[in-house]
Order: C-alpha cells, then sequence, then structure tokens
C-alpha cells in the first residue's frame, strides 16, 4: 500500500515539478508556476495561526462560508435522499409510478435550475443551499432505491421468522443491505454538491465564497487568483473524496464483520 502511495505522489509531484519549468521559462502571465499559485493561496487564505487552522482573514471570509454551505446542502439532500429512496425502493408500486418522474428530474443539469430557484427563494444563502440540496438527493435516492429493491428476500423472511419490527428489518437488514449503492451515490453527489457550490457562487448577488472570489478574480484578470481557486477547489475535491471513501471502507468492513458474527 505504501508503494502504491508513493506511486501515486511521484507522478504527481513529476507533473507538478514540469508545470514548474514549463510555466517559469514561458513567464506567460495566464499560466503561472505552480510555486506562484501556492505563494497566492498561502497569501488568500492560509497565513493565519495555527490556533485558527492557519485561515488568514480571507481564508474565514470565504473559505468557511463555502464549505458550510456545501456542507449543509450535502446534509440535507442526502438524508432526505436515503429517507425518500427507503421508502420508494421497498414499494414496487411507488417505484413503477414514480421512476420516470425520478429519472426525468435526475436527467435535467441541475445548474439549468438555478434561475428557477433564484425566483423561488431569491438570491443568497438559501438559493446557494437549495441548488447544491436538488443537485444531491437524485443520485442518493436512485441508488438507495436501487440498493432497498436488491435485499435478499431470504434475510427479509429471516427478519419476520424472527419477529423483528419494521424498524428493526430497516435498521439491521435493508439499510446495510443499500450501504453499497448508497455509499456510490454519495460519492457522485459529492462531486456534485462541489461543482454546485462554485456555480452558485458565481451567480449575481453572492456576497461570499470560493467561487465569488473566483469571479472577482476573472474580472480583475487576476490570474493568479484565479489559479488559486482552482487549485484550492481540486484540494477540497480530492480531500472530501477521501474522507467519504475511507469513511465508507470503515462501514462496510464493520458490517462484513458484524454478518461474519
Amino acid at each position: 500500500m505504501i508503494k502504491r502511495l508513493a506511486q501515486r505522489w511521484v507522478i504527481l509531484l513529476g507533473l507538478a515539478g514540469l508545470w514548474q519549468v514549463v510555466a517559469a521559462a514561458a513567464a506567460d502571465p495566464f499560466f503561472p508556476p505552480p510555486a506562484t499559485i501556492l505563494r497566492q493561496m498561502r497569501d488568500l487564505w492560509f497565513d493565519g495561526p495555527a490556533t485558527h487552522l492557519f485561515l488568514s482573514p480571507g481564508g474565514v471570509a470565504n473559505v468557511l462560508p463555502s464549505l458550510a454551505r456545501l456542507g449543509l446542502g450535502l446534509l440535507l439532500g442526502s438524508v432526505a435522499g436515503v429517507l425518500l429512496g427507503v421508502a420508494i425502493g421497498r414499494s414496487r408500486a411507488a417505484y413503477e409510478v414514480l421512476d420516470p418522474v425520478l429519472q426525468f428530474f435526475r436527467a435535467v443539469p441541475p445548474p439549468t435550475l438555478v434561475p428557477v430557484l433564484i425566483v423561488l427563494v431569491s438570491i443568497g444563502p438559501r438559493m446557494q443551499v437549495a441548488s447544491i440540496v436538488f443537485s444531491v438527493v437524485w443520485p442518493v435516492l436512485l441508488n438507495t432505491a436501487d440498493g432497498a429493491r436488491g435485499v435478499e428476500p431470504l434475510h427479509l423472511e429471516t427478519a419476520r421468522v424472527f419477529r423483528l419490527t419494521a424498524a428493526e428489518r430497516l435498521g439491521f437488514v435493508i439499510l446495510p443491505s443499500a450501504l453499497p449503492k448508497l455509499f456510490a451515490g454519495l460519492r457522485l453527489a459529492l462531486s456534485l454538491s462541489l461543482i454546485l457550490m462554485v456555480f452558485s457562487e458565481l451567480q449575481p448577488g453572492a456576497a461570499d465564497g470560493i467561487g465569488f472570489q473566483l469571479q472577482e478574480a476573472t474580472t480583475r484578470f487576476d490570474y493568479e487568483t484565479v489559479w488559486a481557486a482552482i487549485v484550492l477547489l481540486g484540494i477540497l475535491g480530492y480531500l472530501l473524496n477521501a474522507a467519504l471513501v475511507a469513511a465508507e471502507r470503515r462501514v462496510l468492513a464493520r458490517g462484513e464483520t458484524g454478518e461474519r458474527r
């Protein structure tokens, strides 16, 4: 495992070194070298004290609001998706009736609904969170419903023989069986929530956030800040996905251990 991680980082560092050499030689203001981008990131967001997680006032004013909106939207959309997915997945009639409608809404690109959300909930943080919720709910709902429908009938029959209540069947049989599909939906939802977080902050009326800074830097032709925001978003996406994958492995491994017992 250590060798695999080393190989990944060697490739990444090699590409970054190549970028540094080429960009420094070209001296193109549109494509600054990685060292310049990292310095700009530190100056903008991460030159604060350790007691504040190294966040500068700019980081507190822009990075934290973006993460707060992303976290709230992801949480609300995921909870709604899981609850609706289990309910729909365990009802054959509801699934057959609602599946075309769900597939239609899933096919609608979430960014196209931002103007509608602006009309419904007005401009501001509520619209930004609502756009994230709308993008998150569909992959979680559909994957959870698919997982809930795929529960082994033998497991459910065994639960009935042992006279488990509906809540116990949900907690000990249905949800554990649906977890792999549920986490697949969460991984997709995480990437969509990051995209919608940025997109919503690019809209008129946004007052803070990484996307807001990206938009402002573009209008000022401040390409160092543009690249700093892009790299920061990439790092955040990587870290959030790594945390979700680690949580998935831990939860699924615990479930497998419980089954063996």
